[in-house]
């Protein structure tokens, strides 16, 4: 009871602060732009509502099926007399527009159709069931005997037909978390849910085979594939190129093992890869994980940093005859898209990297045979990023291209001679929009911090920036293994809020430190093993030095940092233990307590506190609460399912206990992306821009009034 009152108490002292600075002056400009606290808000709300109500800077999407055959392209469009949903199929040569008039034979199919197209899959609640589309009779195929917490998940036809694979995830012993259900206001409900924090039981996986025609349902073969006592995770689980045989990639429980197993039906399991990475051989993102069975499945591709770069390997079925693909110090980013990787025909192994720019993307490949000859398939005057859909013969691809300052132009491309046939989606409509609001493109800047350590990031200017004027600076920050914020994309990490930002007088700023999952080798992104949070706090805070130093109009005697996750805990970090370098923080949905964070992603990183203590202990915020100096507000959803709001209620009563002044909100029954109920997204970002125009004055100084 205790703390709920001092959470409530902490609430309207925030919402008085709030309110009592409302009507407050912000920093005069030198033109006649508003000036008022209100004045500011006023003026970005239109553009935040276009933004997050109405999804004005959102692009169109160009959502097509290539023909098996590859001679067109099937869009789903309205019939402009009927209205009816039709099959349009476009020429690939000429762009001849006819309509299908009955299912046009298309390169994706529902997973859950059978390979004879007879039967389908169904889920039903825990359980799945397989319904004859021809009988329309519906049997059940799976069905959990134990009450409790079993599933069924990543079901597979095997190519005959004859059985389906699947992996059973039984969750019965993972903890129960007790969440508020918000029916009765006065007698709220309590729901349960599974929660497996680091350190404790994560859900028991096995993979089974059922015969799909059997008269006995409940007859399931269980693999012999089985994991240490602490448990772990599979990676890849599918039929190996035939109906008897399956690959099953198992990850230990801190993924810093990985081995590629070949299983048949009978029972019978054998080991034809493995490897072992200190920190980790599958990050969070899973980008490594997975295989493209070639040559008939006689061999196999597969993704690999145990070289020190994102590889492609390639390996026979037996496990011998290892040979790499991608030569050269360089990383993938990615596989092209899927069913898109391999062209057996011609020889090629397709992928996306950028060995000169972590910040963009482009698409290359190299030949199967290992000869390691790297041919660059996009256009070299198109710098940005890039996505393909191929054609299945690989002879034609659906081009996206766009940058951070320009929105995505679609076009149908040759390849690999790359000659653009015909604009299929130009966003004539979203350009147009955008020549008014982006009159000052984003930059990008690499900031040297040593010798060894050079970081990228990405500056926005207000539109009627003055060069010879010195501006606060509002730095957005990630800064953890699971993605990057300095992209040359359209809609990157928080692009267009930044822009909202910048025109009200600030220098908006992102930064990728070590640790991110930027292409530039192993050892950049494993660099911050063990814990994550102190060398990202360092890095940041001397990117923005460097930024200060080598910048004129960079002003370090005002400068905020926001961030949301992980990007809010490296916001709590930084306030904390740079409280001479940044004057206000804004962290949202943080975790200021990763040792009650869930252990799929956490202990990739960090491992547990049994194992780690110090780590644990270095990279939590909590434990530097008394370094706070600048302002603070800490945002949350009391729906959290993952950064629960107990583990930021714990920061809340450390920073009371230490007389630290702090502003909080928790939206009602919010999830971790505040989206949830009307106008939440606006009023987030609402929130952020008032926290920051209140305490970080906006706009232009004159270059001596500077104080380091």
């Amino acid at each position: 009871m205790q703390s709920s009152l001092k959470v409530v108490t902490y609430l309207f002292a925030a919402a008085l602060t709030f309110a009592t600075n409302t009507d407050h002056t912000a920093a005069q400009s030198t033109d006649s732009q508003p000036t008022s606290t209100t004045e500011l808000l006023e003026k970005s709300r239109p553009r935040l509502e276009g933004i997050y109500a109405n999804g004005e800077m959102r692009a169109k999407d160009f959502r097509a099926e290539w023909l098996l055959d590859s001679t067109g392209y099937v869009v789903r469009e309205k019939a402009i007399d009927s209205g009816d949903s039709v099959q349009a199929i476009y020429d690939v040569v000429t762009g001849e527009r006819t309509v299908a008039t009955s299912v046009a034979e298309i390169t994706s199919r529902d997973p859950m159709l059978s390979p004879d197209g007879t039967s389908v899959l169904k889920k039903q609640r825990r359980g799945w069931d397989i319904r004859n589309l021809t009988s329309g009779e519906t049997r059940p195929l799976l069905k959990p005997e134990e009450a409790g917490d079993i599933h069924y998940q990543d079901l597979s036809w095997s190519p005959d037909g004859k059985r389906i694979l699947f992996v059973e995830s039984n969750s019965n012993e993972v903890r129960l978390r007790n969440v508020l259900v918000p029916d009765d206001p006065s007698y709220p409900g309590v729901s349960k849910t599974r929660f497996a924090r680091v350190g404790t039981k994560i859900p028991e996986l096995r993979v089974g085979v059922v015969d799909a025609s059997g008269e006995d349902v409940h007859s399931v073969t269980w693999l012999p594939i089985e994991f240490p006592k602490d448990g772990g995770y599979f990676g890849e689980v599918s039929w190996a190129g035939n109906s008897e045989e399956i690959l099953v990639e198992r990850l230990s429980r801190f993924r810093d093992k990985r081995e590629f197993l070949l299983a048949r039906v009978d029972g019978v399991v054998s080991t034809i890869f493995e490897e072992t990475n200190e920190a980790w051989a599958v990050g969070s993102h899973g980008i490594n994980s997975g295989v493209k069975w070639t040559d008939g499945g006689k061999s196999f591709v597969f993704l690999s940093e145990k070289d020190g770069w994102r590889q492609a390997f390639a390996i026979d079925r037996d496990g011998k005859n290892e040979r790499l693909l991608t030569l050269g110090d360089y990383d993938i980013i990615d596989r092209a898209e899927s069913g898109d990787v391999v062209d057996e025909d011609g020889g090629w192994y397709y992928f996306y990297a950028s060995p000169d720019n972590g910040t963009q993307r482009y698409l290359f490949r190299v030949p199967l045979d290992g000869t390691g000859t790297l041919e660059r398939i996009t256009s070299k005057d198109q710098a940005g990023w890039h996505s393909y859909q191929f054609s299945p013969d690989r002879k034609w691809a659906i081009h996206t291209y766009s940058t951070v300052n320009s929105p995505p132009v679609v076009d149908l491309v040759t390849i690999p001679e790359h000659r653009s046939i015909r604009i299929l989606e130009s966003n004539e409509e979203l350009r147009t929009k955008v020549r008014k609001i982006i009159t000052r493109p984003t930059e990008f800047v690499q900031l040297r911090l040593s010798d060894e350590v050079t970081v990228d990031a990405s500056v926005t200017k207000p539109s009627n920036f003055d060069e010879s004027k010195r501006y606060p600076v509002f730095v957005y920050v990630y800064g953890e293994p699971y993605l990057q914020t300095v992209l040359d994309r359209w809609g990157a990490a928080q692009i267009d809020f930044l822009r909202t930002i910048a025109d009200l007088g600030y220098i908006t700023v992102s930064i990728d430190n070590r640790g991110t999952p930027a292409p530039k080798g192993a050892a950049w992104r494993r660099s911050i093993f063990g814990s994550l949070g102190p060398l990202s706090t360092e890095e940041q805070a001397a990117a923005i030095q460097e930024l200060g130093r080598t910048r004129s109009y960079v002003d370090l005697s005002r400068v905020g940092i926001w961030g949301w996750s992980g990007g809010g805990s490296n916001t709590l970090n930084a306030l904390f233990r740079k409280p001479d370098v940044y004057h206000l923080g804004i962290a949202v949905v943080p975790k200021p307590q990763p040792h009650l964070y869930n252990a799929w992603f956490q202990e990739i990183y960090m491992r547990t506190p049994e194992v780690n203590a110090e780590g644990y202990a270095r990279s939590a915020p909590l434990g530097f609460a008394d370094g706070l100096k600048g302002k603070l507000l800490i945002v949350t959803g009391s729906g959290e399912t993952n950064t629960h709001i107990q583990i930021i209620e714990g920061l809340v009563d450390r920073l009371i206990e230490l007389g630290k002044p702090f502003d909080y909100m928790v939206y009602p029954n919010r999830d971790h992306g505040l989206r949830e109920g009307k106008g939440s997204e606006v009023h987030v970002r609402m929130l952020i821009t008032r926290c920051l125009l209140e305490n970080l004055p906006p706009g232009p100084r004159p270059l001596s009034t500077q104080t380091q």
